[in-house]
């Protein structure tokens, strides 16, 4: 992992102007719901402009901007926009962005709700299509003339695959079509998608940012233009704002992001390889950052705690082999989500997991369990894997 030196200070908190804050290291919460103005006309002058002023918490809180304004420097992006969770986020975009009679083109294996959403939104007039063949030709191939919004994961956070983002960018702009990414997987310590072309890039700040399993939030970066439509147009619009609270614990979960990240991947490494040798593993999933001139090495600064398996055997025992498995840890807890310092494991393809019901079309193979590699110390979780897939 290469981490920018200038990423990692910003994280840490030394573009904070202390001073304004009687030198308190981390940023105050300003647990307020309104801010008092001088006069009625200044007001009435935020009111006109309630996405550069902090009028009603609603819309701008300081504690709030603090982080959106961190993020969007990491993310080199104009400005950015909190929200109480991920899917908040994606919905104030396709509620600003999109109109009736528009199309959403998803590319890669994404977030169930998000692609969930979009089917709610065909009552609306809006409607959408998935491609999981990652080539540009493939995409091409897949846009209507009425496509307004790419919406895409790279990496995936189910099989960790990687899409050529530039071309993907370049696609969508030669054709007046916005694109937008889910860059949970990598933060922006790792890519920075808006330097690739890409329009809007979106995080759900519960897992790795956040990083403790604590607290759930979201946040969109992007240009000016796009940052004001969507403020006005989506976020003043759902209601889905960030509570000040909420916002301070992302800001701290920012100053160890650095040192989890890199613990992460040197956790998941690991286990990507123990589990590469594994007799009982068809496959293992994890993006070859390493691999000269791959798109991995290319996009991405390092790897995470993502890891992804496959058993082998028939297809009809997969399912319950996975659940017998997956009881068996006892290092990885059993639950949803990932990004946390513990270490979990979900069968997204069964239906007992909360998983989508609709794995086969999304491309996901029957048998596979997806690992969130935690902060423990990965010999133990070796240890632990080994002993489930073996069977004791």
């Amino acid at each position: 992992m290469k981490l920018d030196p200038q990423d990692v200070a910003l994280c840490l908190g030394h573009d904070e102007d202390l001073a304004a804050h009687q030198g308190a290291v981390m940023p105050p919460i300003y647990q307020s719901s309104l801010f008092v103005q001088e006069s009625f006309e200044r007001l009435a002058q935020g009111l006109a402009a309630e996405h550069a002023n902090f009028v009603y918490t609603r819309g701008r809180n300081p504690t709030v901007a603090e982080l959106e304004r961190k993020l969007a420097r990491l993310e080199q992006g104009d400005a950015g926009i909190a929200f109480a969770s991920g899917i908040g986020a994606i919905a104030a975009i396709f509620f600003a962005l999109l109109s009736r009679g528009d199309h959403i083109l998803f590319v890669n294996q994404n977030y169930g709700p998000t692609v969930k959403l979009a089917g709610s939104l065909e009552r609306f007039g809006i409607e959408h299509d998935v491609v999981l063949d990652l080539g540009t030709d493939a995409v091409a191939s897949a846009l209507r003339p009425d496509t307004r919004l790419i919406w895409f994961e790279s990496p995936g956070s189910m099989l960790n695959r990687v899409l050529d983002v530039p071309a993907l960018a370049a696609l969508a702009r030669e054709r007046g079509i916005l694109t937008a990414i889910d860059n949970s997987w990598a933060t922006p310590l790792l890519q920075k998608p808006l330097t690739q072309g890409i329009d809007i890039s979106m995080h759900t700040c519960t897992k790795y940012i956040g990083g403790h399993s604590d607290v759930v939030g979201g946040v969109l970066v992007t240009r000016e233009d796009l940052y004001e439509r969507i403020f006005h147009e989506g976020f003043m619009q759902l209601g889905s704002t960030l509570s000040p609270h909420d916002a301070w614990l992302l800001i701290r979960g920012l100053r160890t992001l650095p040192a989890r990240l890199e613990q992460h991947e040197r956790g998941g490494r690991e286990v990507a390889a123990f589990l590469a040798g594994h007799s009982r593993v068809a496959e293992v999933y994890y993006p070859d950052v390493d691999e000269p001139g791959s798109l991995a090495a290319r996009q991405l600064r390092g790897g995470n705690g993502m890891v992804s398996l496959r058993l082998d055997g028939a297809p009809e025992r997969l399912g319950q082999e996975v659940r017998r498995v997956i009881d068996r840890l006892r290092y990885f807890h059993t639950a949803v989500s990932w990004g946390g310092v513990e270490s979990l494991a979900v069968a997204p393809a069964a239906k007992t997991s909360g998983g989508p019901a609709n794995a086969d079309a999304m491309g996901i193979p029957p048998g596979l369990i997806r690992l969130s590699v935690g902060l423990e110390p990965p010999e133990l979780l070796i240890e632990d894997l080994d002993r489930a897939l073996r069977g004791d």
